[in-house]
């Protein structure tokens, strides 16, 4: 291996080593967000996982591609650094993505980059959330990962919960928006786990 090769390569094993895993464009990262509105989405959806991003090559280094407002390119280890206690679960396509997939996937994150946070999970692209944003790049490859559900058909009884619904929504909730939930996408059959632990140095 010539020297010049060795420098090229050594970022993409550097990351592989500091992830445990050998990061795939297209994988999905899933973990226990600390927002303010993580565990209302952990009891709404029976789910420990409340945030979801896309890895994605970018200028040559895998990223994190997350609607986190905004959407954006985030450090690997930036991400890793927001989720509770590190931990982490990677899950990638069960059939392996073509390469014009792969590059869908980037059209279509060029297209979202910039859009701001959708706190009342419209389903329309002026604003996005974390797992809108998966499905809707996956959806344009082709790929259907998980059925959409409605806003009621989440268990919405818990206080914390109400709280954060009668904050956003007041008195009049869209019951019948199409969501989708950082669950769904991690119960998808077309998805196997590739990685399932905590990031190094975590504390």
């Amino acid at each position: 291996m010539t020297r010049a090769l060795a420098c090229l390569l050594l970022p993409f094993a550097c990351a592989a080593q500091a992830w445990a895993y050998t990061p795939k464009e297209g994988d999905l990262l899933f973990q226990t967000s600390r927002s303010a509105q993580s565990v209302a989405i952990q009891k709404a959806t029976h789910s420990p996982y409340s945030h979801v991003g896309m890895l994605l090559f970018h200028k040559g280094r895998p990223f994190v591609f997350e609607a986190v407002g905004p959407v954006k390119f985030t450090p690997v280890a930036k991400w890793e650094a927001r989720g509770k206690n590190g931990r982490y679960v990677a899950k990638r396509a069960r059939k392996p993505l073509p390469p014009a997939a792969i590059a869908t996937l980037h059209r279509l994150a060029a297209r979202y980059a910039g859009k701001p946070y959708d706190f009342t999970f419209e389903w329309s692209d002026r604003r996005m959330y974390c797992s809108e944003l998966v499905w809707k790049l996956y959806k344009g490859a082709g790929i259907t990962l998980a059925p959409l559900a409605r806003l009621g058909s989440f268990d919405l009884s818990d206080p914390v919960v109400r709280k954060i619904m009668k904050q956003r929504y007041g008195s009049h909730v869209p019951l019948d928006e199409p969501v989708i939930a950082p669950s769904a996408l991690f119960d998808s059959p077309l998805l196997i786990t590739v990685a399932d632990g905590r990031a190094p140095n975590a504390r």
